[in-house]
């Protein structure tokens, strides 16, 4: 699959794990006006139960069951009508 991606700019998400530990990953931008979007590519991953990375040249599955929960930003300009928008956490 060929995605159109912006090398300007990058995002960045931060994968919390269930053990407590966490990874910050990098990755370019989709380039704005393109059909690629991020929530959809994410949904599709958790759907198929692992998320899957190309790491400096390495494959890397990550099953969905070690994901606490995933952080991305910045947030991605489209996203799904029941998103619910301007949250804070309060612990």
């Amino acid at each position: 699959m060929c995605v159109l991606m912006n090398d300007k700019q990058r995002h960045r998400m931060i994968i919390h794990f269930n053990d407590g530990s966490k990874k910050l990953i990098e990755f370019p931008a989709p380039v704005p006006d393109s059909d690629v979007n991020l929530v959809g590519r994410l949904k599709e991953a958790l759907d198929a139960r692992h998320l899957i990375l190309e790491v400096e040249g390495a494959l890397v599955v990550i099953p969905v069951e070690s994901i606490k929960y995933l952080q991305s930003f910045p947030a991605p300009p489209k996203m799904p009508a029941y998103a619910i928008k301007g949250v804070t956490f309060k612990d």
